[in-house]
């Protein structure tokens, strides 16, 4: 439920247009379906506040209220709508069971733990933000969701942010490729627990279509391989100054080694991976969307396209 730029690439292979904010109601058309997700949003219920750290008021639990709402209300409105042209704008009640639900959220539940835990609470936290995800993925189900395709978390260390932070680090600190070694593995064992619950709900949930894309494999490849993907070395950012000491976040201006900047864009968006230091560029999502979107890295092995197509145990 949580959105990326990847979600819309998705799109577009499926021949669909942008989906409409479910926030954003003036104008909107969801007969093709909504998008749920805010940006900075958890699996669990944050405990910091959205004006002191930009955390996200609507978790994923809020997040599948919204959805339920939505259902409720357009279901009624089609119904009751007296001209073709308000039934264009509503999904049919009936397609709803029959959408593809995305979800790609984790990333900031695991970011939050680096920041304020020690390694092993982090470890222990995992099961608690899986168990949460899980349980609203029963919901989802539960209110006639049948088709999910989950993403994974990427590999967090690899984040630009944090690279160019480090300076001298010890050795075994950072992997082969540059990335803080620590954080990648947090990512993985939550990518470990996650993808293991997806398998024991699919027996639970034996007429659903839940598939696992490996989001880690496709954007940690591209970062290994920056330079022979046509990109520039992987922890450029385009948008944004950071280093140790001082952060300039796009956008903004601020004092970097006593001059005063301003946070603009770089002129070649193309080459980079990084936008911003934390999200990726259009470019290097729509690099990581080819390579996901034909099921090679997704658990059963279905492309996007029949993703929405298959149920149960025949995937």
């Amino acid at each position: 439920m949580v959105y990326v730029h990847v979600c819309l690439i998705e799109a577009e292979n499926l021949g669909l247009q942008y989906l409409s904010p479910y926030l954003d109601s003036i104008g909107s058309n969801f007969a093709q379906g909504a998008n749920f997700a805010t940006g900075g949003a958890t699996i669990l219920r944050p405990k910091e506040s959205w004006f002191e750290n930009g955390v996200s008021p609507f978790p994923l639990e809020i997040q599948v209220e919204h959805f339920t709402q939505f259902k409720d209300r357009t279901s009624y409105f089609y119904n009751q709508a007296k001209d073709k042209c308000s039934k264009q704008r509503l999904p049919r009640p009936e397609d709803l069971s029959r959408a593809l639900f995305t979800l790609d959220v984790g990333q900031n539940d695991v970011a939050l733990g680096i920041q304020t835990l020690s390694y092993q609470q982090q470890q222990a936290a995992i099961a608690k933000i899986v168990s949460q995800f899980i349980s609203q993925v029963r919901i989802l189900y539960q209110r006639g969701a049948r088709a999910f395709w989950i993403h994974n978390t990427g590999p967090i260390g690899c984040l630009p942010v944090t690279c160019v932070k480090v300076k001298d680090p010890i050795a075994g600190y950072l992997d082969e490729n540059g990335c803080v070694k620590s954080q990648n593995e947090i990512a993985l064992q939550f990518n470990n627990h996650l993808k293991g619950e997806i398998v024991k709900l699919r027996g639970e949930l034996s007429d659903a279509a839940l598939i696992y894309v490996d989001m880690y494999a496709a954007k940690y490849e591209l970062i290994s391989n920056a330079k022979n993907q046509g990109f520039k070395q992987a922890f450029e950012i385009c948008c944004g100054y950071h280093g140790i000491g001082y952060d300039v976040w796009c956008g903004n201006k601020g004092n970097v080694n006593g001059s005063e900047v301003h946070a603009g864009s770089c002129p070649n968006v193309t080459s980079v991976i990084s936008w911003d230091g934390v999200h990726y560029s259009e470019a290097a999502n729509q690099w990581i969307a080819t390579h996901i979107l034909n099921g090679s890295l997704s658990d059963p092995p279905v492309g996007i396209a029949r993703a929405c197509h298959n149920r149960g145990p025949s995937l």
